[in-house]
C-alpha cells in the first residue's frame, strides 16, 4: 500500500512527526558517541522554508532532540541543513551557537560564497558542505569542483547524498577532488538493487581510498522489509569491512518521509531500535565505538 500525504496550503506534501516515545536502546554508546545526521526544523514562522521543497515536514524542536540524544544516551550531534531549507543555514546556526562549540554541522553554501560567511559558519562549527542530487534547491552536480575548492581550505568535506548506482560514471571525478567526501545514507541504493550492483562496487572501490567516507544511516529509506531491514545488512556490512576507519551512525531525525524517495512500505521507526540495529551490522565493540566516536570525531573535528 503507497503512503499517502496530506498537503499544505502551497499544495506540497506534509511529512509526518517522529516516534514520540524513542525507548532506551539495548547498545550502550560509548561515552561521547555523536549522532552523525540530524535536522532541526521551524518554527516555519522564523525560519521560512525554500518554495522548491519536495515536502513540508512538522516542526521539531532542538530541545526536543536533545531530550531523544539523553534516550539514546549519545552526547553530541552533527546537523546538517536540510533541502527545505535551501541554501538558508540560519535554523541549524541558531542551534550550534546554542551548543556553543559542543556540536557540528553541514551547511548547503553557493560556489561563489565568500570568506567572511564560510568563517561565520566555521566559527560555529559547520565543517562540511552537502550537495544533495536527490533534491532542487541546492547544490548542483556540476557543482561539486566548483564547492571543492571554496572549501578546502578550511578542511572541510563534500556530503553527497548521491543514488550510488550512478557512481560507475562519477568515480573519475570524485577522486580528483581536493576534500574528503561522506556518502549520505549508505549511497542511497535501494537494497533491491543488491550489493553486486556494479554502482555499489564502485562506491565500495572509492570507500577503500582514505578520502571516501559512509554514513550508516536511514536503512529505512533503502529496505523493503520492516524493522530490522535484515535486506539492508549486507550494503552495511561491506562499508564496515572496506573502510572499518571511515563509517559513522546517523539517526536521521526526525526522519522526514520525502515523496517518491520513500519505500511504499515506509513506517516511522524508533530511534531506540536505529541505534540497536547497528549491533546487528557489526559485533565488535570496538567496531561500534569506532562508528559511533572514533570516526566522526575526525571527520567532524571534534575536540
Amino acid at each position: 500500500m503507497t503512503k499517502t500525504y496530506t498537503l499544505d496550503l502551497d499544495g506540497i506534501p506534509v511529512c509526518d512527526g517522529p516516534d514520540t516515545t524513542p525507548r532506551k536502546p539495548r547498545l550502550e554508546a560509548p561515552r561521547g558517541s555523536i549522532d552523525c545526521h540530524a535536522h532541526i526544523f521551524g518554527p516555519v514562522s522564523r525560519y521560512p522554508y525554500s518554495p522548491k521543497r519536495l515536502f513540508t515536514p512538522p516542526d521539531v524542536s532542538a530541545r526536543q532532540y536533545r531530550q531523544l540524544l539523553a534516550t539514546l544516551g549519545i552526547e553530541r550531534a552533527v546537523l546538517v541543513t536540510p533541502s527545505v531549507y535551501g541554501m538558508d543555514n540560519e535554523r541549524q546556526l541558531d542551534v550550534l551557537n546554542e551548543m556553543q562549540g559542543r556540536w557540528r554541522g553541514v551547511a548547503v553554501v553557493p560556489t561563489d560564497v565568500s570568506d567572511a560567511e564560510l568563517e561565520r559558519l566555521h566559527g560555529a562549527g559547520f565543517r562540511g558542505v552537502r550537495v544533495n542530487l536527490f533534491a532542487n534547491s541546492g547544490l548542483a552536480l556540476d557543482d561539486l569542483e566548483a564547492i571543492a575548492a571554496r572549501i578546502s581550505a578550511y578542511q572541510w568535506h563534500v556530503q553527497l547524498h548521491v543514488d550510488a548506482r550512478n557512481l560507475e560514471e562519477l568515480s573519475s571525478r570524485l577522486r580528483r577532488l581536493p576534500v574528503d567526501i561522506v556518502f549520505d545514507h549508505m549511497g542511497h541504493v535501494p537494497a533491491a538493487a543488491g550489493i553486486g550492483h556494479p554502482g555499489f562496487v564502485a562506491m565500495l572501490d572509492l570507500m577503500k581510498q582514505g578520502t571516501f567516507w559512509a554514513k550508516l544511516s536511514a536503512p529505512y529509506r533503502l529496505s523493503e522489509m520492516p524493522y530490522p531491514y535484515a535486506d539492508v545488512m549486507p550494503f552495511a556490512r561491506a562499508l564496515i569491512d572496506a573502510a572499518p576507519d571511515r563509517v559513522v551512525w546517523g539517526s536521521d531525525w526526525p526522519h522526514p518521509a520525502v515523496p517518491g524517495h520513500m519505500p511504499a512500505n515506509f513506517v516511522m521507526p524508533n530511534d531506540g531500535d536505529l541505534l540497536d540495529i547497528l549491533a546487528l551490522w557489526t559485533v565488535d565493540p570496538a567496531q561500534q565505538k569506532k562508528i559511533l566516536l572514533d570516526n566522526p570525531r575526525r571527520i567532524y573535528d571534534f575536540q
